[in-house]
């Protein structure tokens, strides 16, 4: 088991990449906490998820807000003992005309995507960098590298979250943490489901033709989480079929 007796805090786990990444997580055993603002749905998950690593643990928490993120790291810390993996992975979106797109619509990405998970990394990768190791893995979006129509605020901070990897991987990097980044593709999953068959039009302009399944995503985040990725720092891995190739 690649990351038996790691512990990992996952944000937005209870549902689609989030518990995919958590689900791999406990097989390869670690412990885990997952984080989410659906109390019911969160402590739902964290029960039907069992493996070898123990149990897995549901924090309620909304890291949009600076003391939601320091509470979480608190709070995850007090559960696991402390954390070695930390998965940026709660995000939102909304798609349209940038003069569709009111400040709410506009403040909830931004803090979401990217609010979250900058004051959760500073409030979790210093105790890394303390220990000497430690994996911080971003969860960013095609639409951060290339402009797809009525995604300009969306691309926005998702791109932004794509220069913090860079940068937390050379501000931490010598102390022995690694920060990387996953780009998924299409995925078919309960937050994508509303898009319909314009996820599969989406998917069907890249060389695999087909949205990818949440456990495909979740490899590429067992692999950067493992000591296999020891010398794998500051990229971000596209899990996308070839879309951005394309």
């Amino acid at each position: 088991m690649r990351l038996q007796g790691k512990r990992a805090l996952i944000t937005g786990g209870s549902a689609g990449i989030g518990r995919a990444i958590a689900e791999a997580f406990v097989r390869e055993g670690a412990r885990v906490a997952i984080a989410g603002r659906d109390e019911a749905r969160g402590q739902a998950a964290a029960q039907e998820m069992t493996g070898p690593g123990g149990d897995v643990i549901f924090i309620q928490a909304d890291v949009s807000g600076v003391a939601e993120a320091q509470r979480l790291a608190a709070a995850a810390t007090a559960a696991l003992g402390q954390v070695d993996i930390l998965v940026n992975n709660a995000g939102v979106y909304f798609f349209g005309p940038t003069n569709s797109i009111d400040e709410a619509t506009y403040d909830v990405m931004m803090t979401t995507n990217l609010k979250g998970p900058f004051f959760l990394t500073a409030a979790l990768a210093p105790g890394m960098a303390a220990r000497g190791s430690g994996k911080i893995i971003n969860i960013t979006t095609p639409a951060a590298y290339v402009v797809l129509p009525g995604a300009a605020a969306y691309g926005a901070s998702k791109a932004a979250v794509d220069l913090l990897t860079k940068s937390w991987a050379i501000e931490y990097g010598r102390q022995g943490v690694t920060v990387n980044a996953i780009s998924p593709g299409p995925v078919r999953t309960e937050g994508t489901a509303p898009m319909g068959e314009g996820l599969d039009q989406v998917a069907s302009l890249g060389p695999a033709g087909r949205t990818a399944e949440p456990e495909e995503v979740a490899a590429a985040a067992v692999y950067l989480a493992s000591d296999e990725a020891a010398f794998v720092n500051g990229v971000t891995i596209a899990v996308d079929g070839g879309l951005l190739a394309a």
